[in-house]
């Protein structure tokens, strides 16, 4: 049987994906449903909370962006700061890698946090050989 995670990092594909009913959408519920069952902290950097707020304020309202942040909440996925440590680590990413900015943040929380990182966004494909990624 494969280690249990240290906790799972969201970055706001996934999280888009949920409340958007794609076809991944059922796999993260169930991730976060079965890490809850097993005491595995869910984690989101507050960059990619931003990030799923300002797209869904874009496209919907900033009504319904401040509902998807409680609904995240709800969850009990837990918002992490972008403190030095993170943002440190996500600007080596950007410096390193084509990668969104935000996405950066994701993936060093992840890191630092030896967490597995749930996404389907391809862009992680360039530091997959650095982290534990669970492609949905």
């Amino acid at each position: 049987m494969p280690p249990k995670p240290k906790a799972f990092v969201l970055d706001s594909w996934a999280v888009i994906a949920y409340f958007e009913d794609e076809p991944a959408g059922g796999q993260i519920a169930d991730l976060i449903s079965s890490a809850h069952e097993a005491g595995i902290p869910v984690l989101m950097s507050v960059v990619n909370v931003g990030e799923v707020w300002y797209i869904t304020a874009r496209e919907i309202s900033e009504g319904d962006a401040d509902t998807i942040v409680k609904e995240i909440s709800d969850l009990r996925i837990q918002f992490v700061d972008a403190d030095w440590e993170v943002t440190l680590e996500a600007a080596r990413f950007k410096s390193q890698h084509k990668m969104s900015y935000a996405d950066c943040y994701a993936a060093a929380l992840a890191k630092i946090k030896g967490a597995n990182l749930i996404t389907g966004d391809s862009e992680f494909k360039t530091v997959e050989d650095q982290l534990k990624i669970l492609w949905v």
